[in-house]
């Protein structure tokens, strides 16, 4: 098909992808590893920056915001300029009892297609796609170790359960499915991006979206690497709108039971810091964007992640219905 060349001067038995030689000679280009993928895509990122690429973005109103949508202009630049300044260091939470990071049990960031910004379906041997209101994830990465300067580079993985709670990887009828998980590497804004579909609110737990930042793409392949681990709080007018709509009748019990205040994981300061803004709406979808301030001197953080096997100890974060075998619990730590 072309795709696949010989080296000059290399063993012409050797295949080729865009002059690399593929580091598993007797496997499809699409399953060379994470490690090929991210050197693709990076490949590709500096085209498109030499070609002059670039793009529109169209204005969004505000998602179930009135009062952000009558916001001035003067005064959203103002309010960006001092949020920017004041950008603290995302807290450290739990990566829960289904990150799918190899740390309990399955290890997403092993397989070859994880690193994708459209996140919605599984791959490799699924096309499962998950359904639901339509969102765009845009987390912009500040090293605050560096002046506050973009955190081109750093790698970002990003999971979050489906319409209904559940889990891909863990959760019952889903461990072969790997849907709503997926890597960026931050671009010269410090910025990731996925394609998805807004997460349910399931019982106990605040509706949330889970993201590790590594340092660096080389660092993806093992948890035990990751400088933040951390979870987005979704603000309630937005998930109000969202759950109104069809598939999400669950949810608008759940969220009824459970607050900021009560949630075991944003309950220390109501999720201040993890709270993005939100555009769009519930029909045409939704663009949640979070500033996420980042030291990239912080030590890997250890213990944060629920045991092997799931578990918990007093653990009050609420199973997803039909959870992972063992109905493990979402934890937090004293440490």
């Amino acid at each position: 098909m072309g795709i696949f060349r010989s080296r000059r001067g290399a063993d012409p038995e050797l295949r080729t992808y865009e002059g690399r030689v593929l580091p598993r000679q007797h496997e499809d280009v699409d399953d060379q590893g994470v490690a090929f993928d991210v050197a693709t895509l990076l490949d590709r990122r500096r085209l498109l920056q030499l070609g002059g690429a670039g793009a529109a973005a169209g204005v969004l109103a505000a998602c179930g915001s009135s009062e952000a949508a009558s916001t001035s202009s003067s005064t959203s630049s103002t309010s960006a300029t001092t949020a920017s300044s004041a950008l603290a260091e995302i807290p450290e939470e739990t990566a829960g009892p289904y990150p799918g990071d190899g740390s309990n049990g399955p290890d997403a960031l092993e397989e070859s297609g994880i690193i994708r910004s459209d996140i919605r379906s599984s791959f490799g041997t699924s096309t499962t796609t998950a359904q639901g209101v339509p969102m765009t994830l845009q987390l912009d990465l500040v090293d605050l170790a560096d002046g506050s300067a973009a955190y081109e580079g750093a790698a970002v993985y990003v999971w979050h359960c489906d319409r209904d709670g559940k889990y891909s990887m863990y959760s019952d009828g889903l461990t072969s499915e790997n849907y709503l998980r997926g890597v960026q590497v931050a671009d010269s804004s410090g910025r990731v991006e996925f394609t998805s579909v807004f997460p349910a609110c399931y019982s106990g737990r605040w509706p949330h979206i889970h993201f590790e930042v590594y340092p660096d793409s080389s660092s993806i392949t093992d948890a035990s690497n990751a400088i933040a681990t951390s979870q987005v709080a979704l603000p309630q007018d937005v998930c109000d709108a969202v759950y109104a709509t069809s598939g999400y009748e669950q949810s608008v019990t759940n969220l009824a039971q459970v607050s900021l205040a009560t949630d075991n994981v944003f309950s220390d300061d109501q999720g201040a810091s993890q709270t993005p803004t939100v555009t769009g709406d519930a029909t045409s979808g939704c663009v949640v964007n979070l500033r996420v301030g980042i030291d990239a001197t912080t030590q890997a953080a250890t213990g944060m992640s629920a045991p092997s096997g799931g578990g918990g100890q007093g653990g009050q974060g609420g199973t997803p219905p039909d959870g992972a075998p063992g109905a493990p619990r979402e934890q937090t730590t004293t440490s």
